[in-house]
């Protein structure tokens, strides 16, 4: 028997024309309360900088956060963008939320910036930083897991606090094959952000990790992918909030940073390129009532093999959001 899918949350903390920023701060963790009582499994947190649309930039704080108003969902990064810090800085403060939630923390890690490179030499000066990405990710699976780093490193010997009966898991987020090799090599879960790519490059990715998967942290491949979804009671509301998205994303590949705007606002003309690409990113999107995207998903998991998927859903009034995730649980049977 096919076991049920499992669904998780992405949220990206989304700055809405408007409303002032520390509203989707405190939205996002209300949410995350909110989609542990719907039975979700995990409940995800991105990272950004001095980007006008998205304000989540503290992920490791968002997440303590929520470890104190949760249970049982397990609280994640997708992803801390390691090459600005320490791995060893990394690995103390998500010891110190495995101690505040021991066994649910999610440990995601990525190589992008997050921001343009401007904001990200203000993070780390080395500009070279993301190329000693791999040696990076060795020394936090080190410290993260308690293992000792080789003779002749300058953190041999030196053990990353608080330990405990648990730790957290290391996870690697990519939208490309690098990520995925790299994962594959170290063996750990990996994550596809096709919510980024709009799906190019999903099925190469987790061919490739399938494919150069080696044990290590884990004994077998563990995959998933982070989907942007909208559901809401009629296919026709659902297109209708789903214009604050596609606004956002076409004024971003024009280089225009913003609040996400009310669907009315949103829903402004075009010119020719920019009617050409809504088009593309419409027939794309999964979008519609709980059913159809609830069965939109179900083939797309079929189709990668998972078990599981991470949904990110944009809208610019909260309640939409809210609402969509509730749908989704409903149509899924997750409580």
């Amino acid at each position: 028997m096919t076991p049920p899918l499992r669904l998780s949350v992405l949220d990206q903390s989304v700055a809405r024309a408007g409303r002032p920023h520390d509203e989707s701060i405190r939205h996002t963790v209300s949410l995350a309360e909110r989609c542990e009582e719907l039975g979700y499994q995990r409940f995800w947190l991105s990272e950004h900088h001095a980007l006008p649309t998205l304000v989540g930039t503290a992920p490791e704080v968002l997440m303590a956060a929520i470890a104190a108003r949760t249970r049982r969902i397990r609280i994640g990064s997708a992803g801390v963008m390691l090459p600005h810090y320490s791995p060893f800085k990394v690995a103390e403060q998500f010891r110190v939320l495995d101690a505040l939630a021991p066994g649910r923390i999610d440990l995601g890690v990525g190589r992008a910036p997050g921001g343009d490179q401007r904001t990200a030499r203000l993070l780390n000066p080395d500009a070279q930083s993301a190329a000693s990405f791999p040696q990076q990710v060795l020394e936090l699976k080190a410290w993260v897991s308690g293992e000792d780093l080789p003779v002749g490193h300058p953190g041999h010997g030196v053990r990353a606090l608080p330990t405990g009966a648990t730790a957290p898991q290391l996870w690697m987020l990519g939208s490309s094959g690098y990520g995925a090799q790299l994962a594959g090599h170290y063996g750990m879960p990996y994550a596809f952000a096709h919510f980024i790519t709009d799906g190019e490059g999903c099925e190469q990715a987790l061919a490739l990790y399938r494919s150069t998967f080696r044990p290590g942290l884990l004994a077998r491949p563990q995959a998933t992918v982070c989907l942007a979804v909208l559901a809401a009671p009629t296919q026709e509301e659902a297109w209708h909030l789903f214009k604050s998205r596609e606004r956002a994303r076409i004024d971003r590949r024009s280089g225009r940073f913003g609040p996400l705007l009310p669907p009315e606002e949103a829903a402004r003309e075009y010119d020719s390129a920019e009617q050409i690409e809504a088009e593309m990113l419409r027939g794309r999107a999964i979008v519609g009532s709980s059913e159809q995207v609830r069965d939109r998903l179900l083939v797309l998991a079929a189709k990668w093999q998972l078990d599981e998927l991470v949904l990110v859903t944009w809208a610019w009034d909260p309640a939409a959001q809210r609402r969509s995730y509730e749908l989704l649980a409903q149509a899924f049977e997750l409580a």
